[in-house]
């Protein structure tokens, strides 16, 4: 293996769970690091900068929320929650505490890689990357506040594009409902359906197929998610 490799700390309390994931991060030319508590994980970050942190939210020791404030409070380090199903209110948690994506129990292989790949892009891209999103024949530039489709400009409203504009930033990153009322509307709360209506309107002048969306993504019950 690379000496460059990303080091991957693997958070969970379950031996055959982790022996899978370091396995199959081997296969794909990650390190990987391995806790099974809590206290372990923050002991090994203390002395090792791990590039990226799967962490499963049913630790024995602590609960995996609280974990993932005292990891945001060292730092940005992306983190991908593994989530049992059924657990939706502690997928939205989560992400509102920082973390940058959950992957489902039981998950496909290929899942979790473009899981892990998308939340390591967007934290490069919070260093400084340009802040125009490419997809296909969709661009946004949020310095000159342009989006074009195919070439030609796309007129929007200002809190379509408010909305927009959050999604590019952290695209990849599930935002919540909470997240985008909080950031958009700067409040704590508010009307879903509202927000589902700017949304429609966003595919309706974005996507391809309006009806099957390929880059503004609805991860059910918890938020949004653009994608390229």
């Amino acid at each position: 293996m690379a000496s460059s490799a990303i080091t991957v700390l693997i958070v969970d309390d379950e031996a055959p769970i982790r022996r899978f994931l370091k396995a199959t991060l081997g296969v794909n030319d990650y390190r990987t690091l391995e806790a099974e508590t809590g206290a372990e994980a923050l002991r090994l970050m203390r002395h090792v900068a791990p590039e990226l942190v799967l962490l499963d939210l049913g630790l024995p020791d602590m609960d995996g929320l609280d974990l993932i404030r005292e990891i945001r409070a060292q730092g940005p380090v992306p983190i991908v929650v593994l989530s049992a199903r059924g657990e939706e209110a502690a997928k939205v948690a989560a992400l509102d505490l920082g973390a940058d994506d959950y992957v489902t129990k039981p998950f496909g292989t290929d899942e979790l890689m473009a899981r892990m790949r998308a939340a390591l892009r967007h934290r490069l891209a919070d260093r400084g990357a340009e802040p125009v999103f490419r997809a296909g024949p969709l661009v946004v530039d949020l310095a000159r506040h342009v989006v074009t489709r195919d070439g030609a400009e796309v007129k929007l409203s200002p809190k379509e594009f408010a909305i927009l504009q959050e999604l590019v930033v952290h695209a990849g990153k599930v935002l919540t409902h909470r997240h985008l009322f909080r950031t958009v509307w700067g409040q704590d709360d508010g009307d879903q359906t509202s927000l589902r209506v700017y949304i429609r309107q966003l595919r309706v002048k974005l996507e391809p197929d309006p009806s099957r969306p390929s880059h503004l993504l609805t991860e059910a019950g918890v938020g949004y998610r653009l994608v390229s």
